[in-house]
Protein backbone atom coordinates (compact mmCIF):
# COMPACT_ATOMS: atom_id res chain seq x y z
CA UNK A 1 0.00 0.00 0.00
CA UNK A 2 2.99 2.28 0.91
CA UNK A 3 3.66 2.28 -3.33
CA UNK A 4 0.01 3.67 -4.18
CA UNK A 5 -0.72 7.39 -5.28
CA UNK A 6 -4.16 8.41 -5.87
CA UNK A 7 -4.10 11.82 -7.41
CA UNK A 8 -6.43 14.30 -9.71
CA UNK A 9 -5.68 17.14 -12.04
CA UNK A 10 -7.75 20.25 -11.19
CA UNK A 11 -7.04 23.57 -12.96
CA UNK A 12 -9.65 26.19 -15.33
CA UNK A 13 -11.05 25.32 -18.50
CA UNK A 14 -8.28 25.11 -21.17
CA UNK A 15 -4.82 24.96 -18.74
CA UNK A 16 -4.41 22.04 -20.63
CA UNK A 17 -4.97 19.38 -18.33
CA UNK A 18 -5.80 16.67 -20.78
CA UNK A 19 -2.52 17.49 -22.73
CA UNK A 20 -0.15 17.13 -19.38
CA UNK A 21 -2.30 13.79 -18.67
CA UNK A 22 -1.73 12.37 -22.34
CA UNK A 23 2.31 12.83 -21.14
CA UNK A 24 2.13 11.77 -17.77
CA UNK A 25 0.75 8.30 -19.43
CA UNK A 26 3.36 8.24 -22.09
CA UNK A 27 6.44 8.90 -19.94
CA UNK A 28 5.01 6.25 -17.52
CA UNK A 29 4.77 3.68 -20.75
CA UNK A 30 0.79 3.26 -20.03
CA UNK A 31 0.17 4.31 -23.90
CA UNK A 32 2.25 3.19 -26.45
CA UNK A 33 2.14 3.21 -30.11
CA UNK A 34 -1.15 3.69 -32.04
CA UNK A 35 -2.99 4.16 -28.75
CA UNK A 36 -1.28 7.36 -28.60
CA UNK A 37 -3.49 10.15 -29.67
CA UNK A 38 -3.84 14.01 -28.83
CA UNK A 39 -6.56 14.07 -25.14
CA UNK A 40 -6.07 9.81 -24.87
CA UNK A 41 -9.01 10.41 -21.91
CA UNK A 42 -11.44 12.05 -23.73
CA UNK A 43 -13.01 9.25 -24.82
CA UNK A 44 -16.44 10.93 -26.11
CA UNK A 45 -16.95 12.70 -29.52
CA UNK A 46 -18.52 15.72 -27.99
CA UNK A 47 -15.22 16.12 -25.69
CA UNK A 48 -12.55 15.90 -28.47
CA UNK A 49 -14.95 18.32 -30.83
CA UNK A 50 -15.75 20.79 -28.29
CA UNK A 51 -12.03 20.42 -27.28
CA UNK A 52 -13.43 20.44 -23.19
CA UNK A 53 -13.48 17.30 -20.87
CA UNK A 54 -16.90 16.59 -19.44
CA UNK A 55 -16.82 13.55 -17.65
CA UNK A 56 -13.46 12.57 -15.19
CA UNK A 57 -11.17 9.46 -16.35
CA UNK A 58 -9.84 7.34 -14.20
CA UNK A 59 -6.57 5.92 -15.16
CA UNK A 60 -4.14 3.47 -13.63
CA UNK A 61 0.08 3.86 -14.49
CA UNK A 62 3.54 2.27 -13.17
CA UNK A 63 6.43 4.26 -12.49
CA UNK A 64 9.39 3.08 -11.44
CA UNK A 65 11.27 5.72 -9.32
CA UNK A 66 14.48 4.59 -7.26
CA UNK A 67 14.36 1.17 -8.38
CA UNK A 68 10.74 0.63 -6.87
CA UNK A 69 7.65 -0.02 -8.60
CA UNK A 70 4.96 2.86 -7.67
CA UNK A 71 1.05 2.28 -8.79
CA UNK A 72 -0.07 5.55 -9.66
CA UNK A 73 -3.83 6.19 -9.92
CA UNK A 74 -4.80 9.35 -12.14
CA UNK A 75 -8.27 10.70 -12.32
CA UNK A 76 -8.23 13.64 -15.07
CA UNK A 77 -11.08 16.38 -14.47
CA UNK A 78 -13.43 18.90 -15.81
CA UNK A 79 -12.95 22.71 -16.10
CA UNK A 80 -15.90 23.81 -16.93
CA UNK A 81 -18.20 25.32 -13.71
CA UNK A 82 -21.11 23.20 -14.75
CA UNK A 83 -19.23 20.14 -13.95
CA UNK A 84 -18.27 20.81 -10.44
CA UNK A 85 -19.84 17.60 -9.70
CA UNK A 86 -17.19 15.76 -11.23
CA UNK A 87 -14.43 17.37 -9.48
CA UNK A 88 -15.76 16.69 -6.22
CA UNK A 89 -16.35 13.26 -7.11
CA UNK A 90 -13.03 12.67 -8.16
CA UNK A 91 -11.39 14.68 -5.60
CA UNK A 92 -13.56 12.63 -2.66
CA UNK A 93 -11.17 9.54 -4.34
CA UNK A 94 -8.11 10.68 -4.06
CA UNK A 95 -5.22 11.97 -1.60
CA UNK A 96 -3.42 14.56 -4.03
CA UNK A 97 -4.09 16.89 -6.75
CA UNK A 98 -1.53 18.83 -9.24
CA UNK A 99 -3.32 22.44 -9.30
CA UNK A 100 -2.36 23.25 -13.07
CA UNK A 101 -2.58 27.19 -14.15
CA UNK A 102 -1.69 27.99 -17.37
CA UNK A 103 1.35 30.36 -17.40
CA UNK A 104 -0.09 32.65 -20.27
CA UNK A 105 -3.75 33.15 -18.48
CA UNK A 106 -2.30 32.88 -14.65
CA UNK A 107 -5.13 31.78 -11.96
CA UNK A 108 -8.72 32.21 -12.45
CA UNK A 109 -12.21 30.96 -11.41
CA UNK A 110 -12.27 27.87 -11.45
CA UNK A 111 -8.49 27.15 -10.81
CA UNK A 112 -9.66 28.65 -7.09
CA UNK A 113 -12.92 27.09 -6.28
CA UNK A 114 -11.63 23.56 -7.23
CA UNK A 115 -8.86 24.66 -4.88
CA UNK A 116 -10.37 25.25 -2.51
CA UNK A 117 -12.56 21.69 -2.25
CA UNK A 118 -8.95 20.56 -2.50
CA UNK A 119 -8.09 21.87 0.39
CA UNK A 120 -11.63 20.97 2.52
CA UNK A 121 -11.02 17.31 1.39
CA UNK A 122 -7.27 17.54 2.84
CA UNK A 123 -5.59 16.67 -0.20
CA UNK A 124 -2.16 17.55 -0.78
CA UNK A 125 -1.33 20.16 -3.46
CA UNK A 126 1.39 20.08 -6.15
CA UNK A 127 0.83 23.63 -7.96
CA UNK A 128 2.21 23.40 -11.55
CA UNK A 129 2.66 26.28 -14.02
CA UNK A 130 1.62 24.24 -17.30
CA UNK A 131 2.42 25.94 -21.07
CA UNK A 132 5.68 27.67 -20.02
CA UNK A 133 7.10 27.07 -24.01
CA UNK A 134 4.47 30.05 -25.29
CA UNK A 135 5.88 32.64 -26.35
CA UNK A 136 3.23 34.76 -24.22
CA UNK A 137 4.12 32.79 -21.07
CA UNK A 138 5.20 34.97 -17.90
CA UNK A 139 5.62 32.47 -15.59
CA UNK A 140 6.86 34.65 -12.99
CA UNK A 141 4.26 36.32 -12.26
CA UNK A 142 1.95 33.55 -12.12
CA UNK A 143 4.47 32.00 -10.05
CA UNK A 144 3.94 35.11 -7.66
CA UNK A 145 -0.36 34.49 -7.71
CA UNK A 146 0.01 30.76 -6.72
CA UNK A 147 1.95 31.80 -3.34
CA UNK A 148 -0.32 34.63 -2.85
CA UNK A 149 -3.19 31.92 -3.09
CA UNK A 150 -1.22 28.90 -1.50
CA UNK A 151 1.07 30.10 0.75
CA UNK A 152 3.48 28.05 -0.30
CA UNK A 153 7.54 27.76 -0.75
CA UNK A 154 8.96 29.31 -4.01
CA UNK A 155 10.72 25.60 -4.87
CA UNK A 156 7.33 23.61 -4.36
CA UNK A 157 6.34 25.11 -7.81
CA UNK A 158 6.76 23.26 -11.04
CA UNK A 159 7.29 24.80 -14.40
CA UNK A 160 6.40 22.11 -17.21
CA UNK A 161 4.71 22.12 -20.70
CA UNK A 162 2.33 19.53 -21.74
CA UNK A 163 3.14 19.77 -25.45
CA UNK A 164 6.84 19.85 -25.28
CA UNK A 165 7.20 17.04 -21.87
CA UNK A 166 9.69 19.30 -20.39
CA UNK A 167 8.94 19.09 -16.51
CA UNK A 168 7.31 16.12 -17.16
CA UNK A 169 9.55 14.10 -15.22
CA UNK A 170 9.52 16.58 -11.89
CA UNK A 171 5.73 16.21 -11.95
CA UNK A 172 5.95 12.18 -11.33
CA UNK A 173 8.66 12.67 -9.00
CA UNK A 174 6.55 15.08 -7.19
CA UNK A 175 3.81 12.96 -7.02
CA UNK A 176 5.62 9.62 -5.17
CA UNK A 177 7.79 11.95 -2.97
CA UNK A 178 4.83 14.29 -1.81
CA UNK A 179 1.61 12.68 -2.08
CA UNK A 180 0.66 10.54 0.91
CA UNK A 181 -0.06 6.95 0.30
CA UNK A 182 -3.62 6.11 1.25
CA UNK A 183 -4.66 5.06 4.84
CA UNK A 184 -6.66 2.32 5.12
CA UNK A 185 -6.60 -0.75 6.89
CA UNK A 186 -6.86 -3.96 5.07
CA UNK A 187 -7.92 -6.45 7.76
CA UNK A 188 -10.91 -4.52 8.84
CA UNK A 189 -14.23 -5.33 7.41
CA UNK A 190 -14.54 -4.09 3.53
CA UNK A 191 -15.48 -0.52 2.88
CA UNK A 192 -15.31 0.64 -1.12
CA UNK A 193 -16.67 4.36 -2.12
CA UNK A 194 -18.63 4.06 -5.81
CA UNK A 195 -17.57 7.22 -7.49
CA UNK A 196 -18.69 6.67 -11.07
CA UNK A 197 -20.73 4.49 -12.87
CA UNK A 198 -20.91 3.40 -16.32
CA UNK A 199 -23.87 1.53 -18.74
CA UNK A 200 -22.50 -1.74 -20.78
CA UNK A 201 -25.22 -3.09 -22.71
CA UNK A 202 -23.58 -6.27 -22.85
CA UNK A 203 -22.16 -6.46 -19.07
CA UNK A 204 -24.93 -4.33 -17.22
CA UNK A 205 -23.75 -1.77 -14.62
CA UNK A 206 -20.04 -1.20 -14.14
CA UNK A 207 -19.60 0.70 -10.79
CA UNK A 208 -16.08 2.56 -10.28
CA UNK A 209 -15.10 2.77 -6.51
CA UNK A 210 -12.00 2.88 -4.38
CA UNK A 211 -11.28 0.48 -1.96
CA UNK A 212 -10.89 2.78 1.59
CA UNK A 213 -10.42 -0.82 3.88
CA UNK A 214 -10.13 -4.21 3.37
CA UNK A 215 -9.83 -6.18 0.25
CA UNK A 216 -12.25 -6.87 -2.20
CA UNK A 217 -11.77 -10.29 -4.61
CA UNK A 218 -13.18 -11.74 -7.47
CA UNK A 219 -16.48 -13.75 -6.79
CA UNK A 220 -17.41 -12.52 -3.13
CA UNK A 221 -20.77 -11.42 -2.03
CA UNK A 222 -20.45 -7.49 -2.06
CA UNK A 223 -23.84 -5.23 -0.79
CA UNK A 224 -24.37 -2.06 -1.61
CA UNK A 225 -25.13 -0.31 1.74
CA UNK A 226 -28.06 2.71 0.72
CA UNK A 227 -29.71 0.22 -1.67
CA UNK A 228 -28.80 -3.33 0.53
CA UNK A 229 -29.34 -4.95 -2.66
CA UNK A 230 -26.87 -7.91 -2.96
CA UNK A 231 -24.53 -8.93 -5.71
CA UNK A 232 -21.96 -11.71 -6.57
CA UNK A 233 -18.90 -9.67 -7.28
CA UNK A 234 -17.99 -11.67 -11.50
CA UNK A 235 -15.30 -9.68 -11.77
CA UNK A 236 -13.25 -7.03 -10.47
CA UNK A 237 -9.90 -5.30 -11.77
CA UNK A 238 -8.23 -1.99 -12.29
CA UNK A 239 -8.87 0.91 -14.66
CA UNK A 240 -5.65 0.84 -17.55
CA UNK A 241 -6.43 2.41 -20.82
CA UNK A 242 -9.00 -0.20 -20.66
CA UNK A 243 -10.24 -2.50 -17.85
CA UNK A 244 -8.06 -4.65 -16.40
CA UNK A 245 -9.61 -7.77 -14.26
CA UNK A 246 -7.18 -8.93 -11.27
CA UNK A 247 -8.56 -11.35 -8.78
CA UNK A 248 -8.37 -8.81 -6.04
CA UNK A 249 -8.28 -5.23 -5.40
CA UNK A 250 -6.44 -4.17 -2.95
CA UNK A 251 -6.91 -1.48 0.23
CA UNK A 252 -6.30 2.09 -1.06
CA UNK A 253 -6.58 1.40 -4.71
CA UNK A 254 -8.95 2.56 -7.72
CA UNK A 255 -10.91 0.00 -9.47
CA UNK A 256 -14.34 -1.68 -11.02
CA UNK A 257 -16.75 -3.78 -9.98
CA UNK A 258 -19.41 -5.83 -12.65
CA UNK A 259 -22.00 -7.59 -11.21
CA UNK A 260 -24.62 -8.21 -13.53
CA UNK A 261 -26.86 -5.08 -12.64
CA UNK A 262 -29.44 -4.10 -14.72
CA UNK A 263 -31.29 -1.65 -13.14
CA UNK A 264 -29.92 1.94 -12.56
CA UNK A 265 -31.74 2.69 -9.55
CA UNK A 266 -29.54 0.15 -7.66
CA UNK A 267 -26.36 2.26 -8.26
CA UNK A 268 -25.82 5.34 -6.49
CA UNK A 269 -22.77 7.34 -6.86
CA UNK A 270 -21.38 7.89 -3.55
CA UNK A 271 -22.64 4.74 -1.64
CA UNK A 272 -20.62 2.28 -0.23
CA UNK A 273 -19.90 -1.42 -1.15
CA UNK A 274 -18.88 -4.15 1.89
CA UNK A 275 -19.22 -7.38 2.38
CA UNK A 276 -22.45 -9.13 3.14
CA UNK A 277 -21.00 -11.94 5.61
CA UNK A 278 -18.41 -9.16 7.36
CA UNK A 279 -20.20 -5.59 6.78
CA UNK A 280 -18.25 -3.00 7.93
CA UNK A 281 -20.24 -0.93 10.96
CA UNK A 282 -21.47 3.05 8.96
CA UNK A 283 -21.03 4.01 5.15
CA UNK A 284 -18.41 6.29 4.39
CA UNK A 285 -18.96 9.86 4.30
CA UNK A 286 -20.66 10.36 0.75
CA UNK A 287 -21.37 13.84 -1.38
CA UNK A 288 -23.02 16.55 -0.59
CA UNK A 289 -26.18 16.29 -3.10
CA UNK A 290 -26.17 17.80 -6.05
CA UNK A 291 -28.10 21.47 -6.42
CA UNK A 292 -29.71 21.84 -10.16
CA UNK A 293 -29.45 25.33 -11.24
CA UNK A 294 -31.60 25.43 -14.14
CA UNK A 295 -34.96 23.19 -15.02
CA UNK A 296 -35.99 22.35 -18.48
CA UNK A 297 -38.81 20.31 -20.06
CA UNK A 298 -37.38 17.80 -21.97
CA UNK A 299 -39.80 15.88 -24.65
CA UNK A 300 -39.83 12.99 -26.99
CA UNK A 301 -40.43 14.34 -30.75
CA UNK A 302 -41.92 11.07 -31.03
CA UNK A 303 -44.21 10.80 -28.22
CA UNK A 304 -44.50 6.66 -28.74
CA UNK A 305 -40.44 7.25 -27.32
CA UNK A 306 -41.53 7.88 -24.15
CA UNK A 307 -40.52 4.97 -22.41
CA UNK A 308 -37.21 4.78 -24.37
CA UNK A 309 -36.74 8.29 -23.02
CA UNK A 310 -37.15 7.58 -19.37
CA UNK A 311 -34.65 4.39 -20.14
CA UNK A 312 -32.28 6.47 -21.67
CA UNK A 313 -32.40 9.44 -19.49
CA UNK A 314 -31.49 6.43 -16.62
CA UNK A 315 -28.36 5.58 -18.28
CA UNK A 316 -27.18 8.85 -18.69
CA UNK A 317 -27.93 9.66 -14.84
CA UNK A 318 -25.46 6.72 -13.78
CA UNK A 319 -22.65 8.61 -15.92
CA UNK A 320 -23.53 11.63 -14.84
CA UNK A 321 -25.10 11.71 -11.63
CA UNK A 322 -26.02 15.48 -11.51
CA UNK A 323 -28.80 14.93 -13.55
CA UNK A 324 -32.25 14.99 -12.01
CA UNK A 325 -35.56 14.03 -13.61
CA UNK A 326 -39.35 13.88 -13.19
CA UNK A 327 -42.36 13.19 -15.79
CA UNK A 328 -44.60 16.33 -16.48
CA UNK A 329 -46.67 16.67 -19.24
CA UNK A 330 -47.80 19.58 -21.57
CA UNK A 331 -50.79 20.71 -23.96
CA UNK A 332 -48.55 21.25 -27.26
CA UNK A 333 -45.65 18.02 -26.43
CA UNK A 334 -47.53 15.67 -25.05
CA UNK A 335 -45.83 13.24 -22.00
CA UNK A 336 -42.23 14.34 -21.23
CA UNK A 337 -39.83 14.78 -18.33
CA UNK A 338 -38.43 17.95 -16.39
CA UNK A 339 -35.07 17.96 -15.83
CA UNK A 340 -32.66 19.94 -13.57
CA UNK A 341 -29.41 20.70 -14.70
CA UNK A 342 -26.44 22.31 -13.39
CA UNK A 343 -25.95 25.54 -16.05
CA UNK A 344 -27.11 26.00 -19.65
CA UNK A 345 -23.90 23.78 -21.16
CA UNK A 346 -24.66 21.23 -19.00
CA UNK A 347 -28.12 21.19 -20.79
CA UNK A 348 -26.80 21.65 -24.09
CA UNK A 349 -24.48 18.28 -23.52
CA UNK A 350 -27.12 16.16 -22.25
CA UNK A 351 -29.34 16.98 -25.24
CA UNK A 352 -26.14 16.29 -27.59
CA UNK A 353 -25.78 12.78 -25.89
CA UNK A 354 -28.86 11.88 -25.83
CA UNK A 355 -28.59 12.10 -29.62
CA UNK A 356 -26.02 10.68 -30.07
CA UNK A 357 -25.86 7.95 -27.40
CA UNK A 358 -29.66 6.85 -27.63
CA UNK A 359 -30.77 7.88 -30.79
CA UNK A 360 -33.22 10.31 -29.27
CA UNK A 361 -34.87 13.52 -30.26
CA UNK A 362 -36.01 15.50 -28.36
CA UNK A 363 -37.46 18.98 -27.70
CA UNK A 364 -36.41 21.13 -24.63
CA UNK A 365 -38.58 23.53 -22.89
CA UNK A 366 -37.12 27.84 -21.93
CA UNK A 367 -35.51 27.10 -18.88
CA UNK A 368 -37.69 27.71 -15.63
CA UNK A 369 -38.39 27.85 -11.69
CA UNK A 370 -41.15 27.05 -9.91
CA UNK A 371 -43.67 29.09 -7.97
CA UNK A 372 -45.70 29.10 -5.82
CA UNK A 373 -49.39 30.34 -6.62
CA UNK A 374 -52.14 32.02 -4.56
CA UNK A 375 -55.85 31.93 -4.85
CA UNK A 376 -58.01 34.41 -3.71
CA UNK A 377 -59.91 31.42 -1.33
CA UNK A 378 -56.47 30.91 0.32
CA UNK A 379 -55.29 27.88 -1.42
CA UNK A 380 -51.60 27.49 -2.65
CA UNK A 381 -50.51 25.31 -5.62
CA UNK A 382 -47.10 25.20 -6.86
CA UNK A 383 -46.44 25.66 -10.56
CA UNK A 384 -43.70 24.43 -12.50
CA UNK A 385 -44.17 25.86 -15.82
CA UNK A 386 -46.44 28.81 -16.91
CA UNK A 387 -49.21 26.69 -18.72
CA UNK A 388 -50.18 25.28 -15.25
CA UNK A 389 -50.76 28.48 -14.35
CA UNK A 390 -54.76 29.25 -13.01
CA UNK A 391 -56.81 32.17 -14.56
CA UNK A 392 -55.47 35.13 -14.09
CA UNK A 393 -58.65 36.32 -12.43
CA UNK A 394 -58.53 33.68 -9.61
CA UNK A 395 -54.98 34.41 -8.41
CA UNK A 396 -54.87 36.91 -5.76
CA UNK A 397 -50.05 36.59 -5.65
CA UNK A 398 -47.24 34.58 -6.95
CA UNK A 399 -44.45 34.14 -4.69
CA UNK A 400 -41.24 33.26 -6.57
CA UNK A 401 -37.96 31.71 -4.64
CA UNK A 402 -35.43 33.80 -3.73
CA UNK A 403 -31.59 33.00 -3.19
CA UNK A 404 -28.56 34.30 -1.03
CA UNK A 405 -25.73 34.79 -3.96
CA UNK A 406 -22.53 35.13 -3.03
CA UNK A 407 -19.73 36.29 -6.01
CA UNK A 408 -16.50 36.17 -5.28
CA UNK A 409 -14.37 38.29 -7.78
CA UNK A 410 -11.22 40.73 -8.07
CA UNK A 411 -11.89 44.31 -6.93
CA UNK A 412 -11.11 45.58 -10.81
CA UNK A 413 -14.96 43.97 -11.62
CA UNK A 414 -17.51 44.99 -8.85
CA UNK A 415 -18.58 47.96 -10.98
CA UNK A 416 -20.07 45.65 -13.64
CA UNK A 417 -21.18 42.56 -11.81
CA UNK A 418 -23.25 45.10 -9.00
CA UNK A 419 -24.92 46.64 -12.43
CA UNK A 420 -25.78 42.97 -13.14
CA UNK A 421 -27.19 41.86 -10.46
CA UNK A 422 -29.52 45.10 -9.93
CA UNK A 423 -30.58 44.55 -13.15
CA UNK A 424 -31.34 41.11 -12.21
CA UNK A 425 -33.64 42.62 -9.31
CA UNK A 426 -30.67 41.86 -7.38
CA UNK A 427 -31.03 43.55 -3.55
CA UNK A 428 -26.92 44.33 -2.02
CA UNK A 429 -26.60 42.35 1.48
CA UNK A 430 -23.10 42.52 2.50
CA UNK A 431 -19.79 43.20 1.03
CA UNK A 432 -16.11 42.25 2.61
CA UNK A 433 -12.65 41.68 1.46
CA UNK A 434 -11.29 38.38 1.65
CA UNK A 435 -7.66 39.05 0.84
CA UNK A 436 -5.68 41.72 -1.39
CA UNK A 437 -7.94 42.73 -4.35
CA UNK A 438 -10.48 39.93 -3.81
CA UNK A 439 -13.21 40.15 -2.58
CA UNK A 440 -17.45 38.58 -1.60
CA UNK A 441 -20.29 40.42 -2.62
CA UNK A 442 -23.89 38.51 -1.26
CA UNK A 443 -27.12 39.69 -2.93
CA UNK A 444 -30.69 38.22 -2.47
CA UNK A 445 -31.99 37.32 -5.67
CA UNK A 446 -34.84 35.86 -7.90
CA UNK A 447 -34.15 32.28 -8.48
CA UNK A 448 -35.83 32.93 -12.19
CA UNK A 449 -33.73 35.86 -13.19
CA UNK A 450 -29.89 33.90 -13.06
CA UNK A 451 -31.58 30.82 -14.23
CA UNK A 452 -31.14 31.50 -18.19
CA UNK A 453 -28.01 33.70 -18.49
CA UNK A 454 -27.00 35.42 -15.55
CA UNK A 455 -23.89 32.74 -14.96
CA UNK A 456 -22.62 33.57 -18.54
CA UNK A 457 -22.89 37.23 -18.11
CA UNK A 458 -21.04 36.94 -14.64
CA UNK A 459 -18.37 35.21 -16.65
CA UNK A 460 -17.70 37.36 -19.66
CA UNK A 461 -18.17 40.74 -17.92
CA UNK A 462 -15.75 39.46 -15.11
CA UNK A 463 -13.24 37.80 -17.41
CA UNK A 464 -13.70 34.21 -15.62
CA UNK A 465 -12.35 35.90 -12.06
CA UNK A 466 -15.83 35.55 -10.61
CA UNK A 467 -16.88 32.63 -8.84
CA UNK A 468 -20.39 32.35 -7.74
CA UNK A 469 -22.41 29.94 -5.28
CA UNK A 470 -25.83 30.05 -3.93
CA UNK A 471 -28.81 28.77 -1.99
CA UNK A 472 -32.11 28.94 -1.76
CA UNK A 473 -33.53 31.11 1.15
CA UNK A 474 -37.66 31.69 1.13
CA UNK A 475 -40.19 32.17 -1.45
CA UNK A 476 -41.26 36.06 -1.47
CA UNK A 477 -44.47 37.84 -3.39
CA UNK A 478 -43.87 39.42 -6.86
CA UNK A 479 -45.16 41.06 -9.71
CA UNK A 480 -45.23 37.96 -12.60
CA UNK A 481 -47.18 38.16 -15.50
CA UNK A 482 -47.81 35.24 -17.94
CA UNK A 483 -46.26 36.18 -21.19
CA UNK A 484 -47.25 33.97 -24.28
CA UNK A 485 -46.40 33.37 -27.53
CA UNK A 486 -48.76 32.85 -30.49
CA UNK A 487 -48.17 31.88 -34.13
CA UNK A 488 -51.17 32.84 -36.79
CA UNK A 489 -53.07 33.31 -33.57
CA UNK A 490 -52.63 29.84 -31.80
CA UNK A 491 -50.69 29.88 -28.63
CA UNK A 492 -47.34 27.92 -28.24
CA UNK A 493 -47.41 26.61 -24.71
CA UNK A 494 -43.71 25.48 -24.78
CA UNK A 495 -42.56 29.32 -25.21
CA UNK A 496 -44.68 30.93 -22.63
CA UNK A 497 -42.60 32.29 -19.79
CA UNK A 498 -43.50 33.51 -16.37
CA UNK A 499 -41.73 37.42 -16.09
CA UNK A 500 -41.75 40.02 -14.22
CA UNK A 501 -44.08 43.32 -15.22
CA UNK A 502 -41.27 45.31 -15.83
CA UNK A 503 -39.13 43.33 -18.09
CA UNK A 504 -42.29 41.84 -20.08
CA UNK A 505 -42.68 43.94 -22.95
CA UNK A 506 -39.09 44.22 -23.54
CA UNK A 507 -38.69 40.75 -23.38
CA UNK A 508 -41.65 39.86 -25.75
CA UNK A 509 -40.13 42.12 -28.49
CA UNK A 510 -37.05 40.78 -28.40
CA UNK A 511 -38.55 36.98 -28.27
CA UNK A 512 -40.46 38.12 -31.76
CA UNK A 513 -37.59 39.66 -33.39
CA UNK A 514 -35.85 36.50 -32.65
CA UNK A 515 -38.63 33.73 -33.35
CA UNK A 516 -38.68 36.05 -36.83
CA UNK A 517 -35.21 34.99 -37.77
CA UNK A 518 -35.70 31.79 -36.90
CA UNK A 519 -38.64 29.86 -38.17
CA UNK A 520 -38.50 29.51 -41.69
CA UNK A 521 -40.76 30.54 -44.26
CA UNK A 522 -43.81 28.79 -45.31
CA UNK A 523 -46.15 29.23 -48.34
CA UNK A 524 -48.61 31.87 -46.24
CA UNK A 525 -47.51 35.29 -43.53
CA UNK A 526 -46.82 33.74 -40.60
CA UNK A 527 -48.09 35.89 -37.65
CA UNK A 528 -46.06 36.14 -34.53
CA UNK A 529 -47.13 37.79 -31.42
CA UNK A 530 -46.71 38.18 -27.82
CA UNK A 531 -49.33 38.84 -25.56
CA UNK A 532 -50.25 39.21 -21.98
CA UNK A 533 -53.57 37.51 -21.53
CA UNK A 534 -55.64 39.29 -24.32
CA UNK A 535 -53.31 42.22 -24.80
CA UNK A 536 -51.11 41.95 -27.63
CA UNK A 537 -47.45 43.35 -27.20
CA UNK A 538 -45.51 42.67 -30.13
CA UNK A 539 -45.55 41.71 -33.19
CA UNK A 540 -43.72 40.40 -36.06
CA UNK A 541 -44.34 38.44 -39.45
CA UNK A 542 -42.84 36.07 -41.19
CA UNK A 543 -43.33 36.86 -44.77
CA UNK A 544 -44.35 34.10 -47.28
CA UNK A 545 -42.61 32.93 -50.08
CA UNK A 546 -44.09 33.29 -53.53
CA UNK A 547 -44.07 32.47 -56.71
CA UNK A 548 -43.79 34.56 -59.71
CA UNK A 549 -47.47 33.73 -61.09
CA UNK A 550 -46.91 37.16 -63.25
CA UNK A 551 -43.62 36.09 -64.76
CA UNK A 552 -45.54 34.83 -68.41
CA UNK A 553 -47.52 38.39 -68.98
CA UNK A 554 -45.43 40.82 -70.59
CA UNK A 555 -47.50 43.59 -72.50
CA UNK A 556 -51.18 43.32 -72.73
CA UNK A 557 -53.93 44.71 -70.02
CA UNK A 558 -53.15 44.84 -66.75
CA UNK A 559 -56.06 43.22 -65.80
CA UNK A 560 -54.59 39.76 -66.56
CA UNK A 561 -51.80 40.42 -63.98
CA UNK A 562 -54.86 41.38 -61.48
CA UNK A 563 -56.55 37.99 -62.44
CA UNK A 564 -53.38 36.01 -61.68
CA UNK A 565 -52.15 37.89 -58.40
CA UNK A 566 -55.83 37.31 -57.24
CA UNK A 567 -56.14 33.61 -57.79
CA UNK A 568 -52.90 33.33 -56.24
CA UNK A 569 -54.47 35.68 -52.75
CA UNK A 570 -56.96 33.26 -52.63
CA UNK A 571 -54.69 29.80 -52.41
CA UNK A 572 -52.66 31.12 -50.01
CA UNK A 573 -55.96 32.10 -47.48
CA UNK A 574 -56.95 28.37 -48.08
CA UNK A 575 -53.62 27.52 -47.28
CA UNK A 576 -52.92 29.45 -43.87
CA UNK A 577 -56.16 27.67 -42.97
CA UNK A 578 -54.94 24.22 -43.20
CA UNK A 579 -51.25 24.92 -43.26
CA UNK A 580 -48.99 24.09 -39.72
CA UNK A 581 -46.19 26.29 -38.67
CA UNK A 582 -43.22 24.08 -38.07
CA UNK A 583 -41.46 25.41 -34.45
CA UNK A 584 -37.77 24.32 -35.02
CA UNK A 585 -35.61 23.30 -32.01
CA UNK A 586 -33.54 26.13 -32.09
CA UNK A 587 -36.61 28.56 -31.44
CA UNK A 588 -36.76 27.14 -28.10
CA UNK A 589 -33.27 28.07 -27.22
CA UNK A 590 -33.79 31.03 -28.72
CA UNK A 591 -35.16 32.23 -24.90
CA UNK A 592 -31.40 31.45 -23.93
CA UNK A 593 -29.44 33.90 -26.27
CA UNK A 594 -31.79 36.67 -26.53
CA UNK A 595 -29.01 39.16 -26.38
Amino acid sequence: MNNIRNFCIIAHIDHGKSTLADRLLEYTKTVEGKDLQAQVLDNMDLERERGITIKSHAIQMEYMYQSEKYILNLIDTPGHVDFSYEVSRSIAACEGALLIVDAAQGIQAQTISNLYMAIENDLEIIPVINKIDLPSAMPDEVEDQIVELLGCDRKSILRASGKTGEGVLDILEAIVTRIAPPVGDPEAPLQCLIFDSVFNSFRGIIAYFKVVNGVIKKNDLVKFVSTGCEYEADEVGVLKLNMSPRNEVRTGDVGYIISGIKTSKEVKVGDTITHVKRPCDKAIEGFEEVKPMVFAGVYPIESEDFENLRASLEKLQLNDASLTFQPESSAALGFGFRCGFLGLLHMEIIQERLDREFNMNVITTVPNVSYKVYDKKGGCVEVHNPSGLPEPTLIDHIDEPYIRASVITNTAYIGAIMTLCLSKRGILIKQEYISGDRIEIHYDMPLGEIVIDFYDKLKSISKGYASFDYHLIDFRPSKLVKLDILLNAEPVDALSTLTHVDNAVAFGRRMCEKLKELIPRQQFDIAIQAAIGAKIIARETVKAVRKDVTAKCYGGDISRKRKLLEKQKEGKKRMKQIGTVEVPQKAFLAVLKLD
